[in-house]
């Protein structure tokens, strides 16, 4: 992969899946999710603690942003390093960010030693994400647009024209639309922007 693309897209997943790694009787059941905040992380793990009440360990790691700082990783109670560390070398591997594994674990009654564990969480994990489609995403940056509601089609042809991503918008006598735009699109659109009149775009 060039530089050039790596600079204007991101890898991640674009749906859920899971997939399950068994030894000696000890069960892992690893869940891949896109998420986007450390909020849509906690849901989903709130979830799963419902759905697998019984489970010994809910392990994860999860890795948000382009900048590299934004991840966490839990063992979970088990020994130091041997769960969520080989969950995130799984993700960090694939290059994908925007992503959280939970590795579900269910105790088999034989203790596998921190070798084993290591090996059990890194195999569930690597089998999730193998199982899930890795899209890529353009990289954006986030603007905000004021202008009047008549010039509405105007603003949304531009940004359907160069694939723009609506945050949140407020729709009024005079309307407020938070945009991400491509970053390899930038100049185009707010070229395109610029030529209607009175249409105020800010760099948030």
């Amino acid at each position: 992969m060039t530089t050039i693309i790596d600079k204007e897209y991101y890898l991640t997943i674009s749906q859920i899946a899971s997939a399950e790694f068994k030894d000696r009787g000890s069960k892992f059941i690893a869940y891949a999710f896109p998420i986007t905040t450390a909020d849509d992380f906690k849901k989903h793990l709130q979830q799963l603690k419902k759905e697998h009440p019984k489970a010994v360990h809910h392990c994860f790691a999860y890795r948000i942003g382009l900048d590299g700082n934004t991840f966490r990783s839990s063992d979970d109670g088990e020994p130091s390093g041997t769960a969520g560390k080989p969950i995130l070398g799984q993700i960090d591997s694939k290059e994908i960010t925007d992503v959280a594994v939970i590795v579900v674990r269910y105790w088999g009654g034989t203790l596998l030693g921190v070798p084993g564990l290591i090996n059990a969480y890194k195999t569930a994990t690597a089998l999730v994400l193998q199982t899930v489609p890795i899209v890529q995403k353009p990289i954006e940056i986030n603007y905000a647009i004021q202008f009047d509601y008549t010039q509405m089609n105007d603003v949304m042809m531009i940004l359907k024209k160069y694939n723009c991503t609506v945050l949140n918008q407020e729709l009024q006598l005079f309307c407020i639309v938070n945009i991400g735009m491509p970053i390899n699109r930038t100049t185009e659109v707010l070229y395109a922007l610029n030529e209607l009149k009175n249409v105020e775009i800010k760099k948030q």
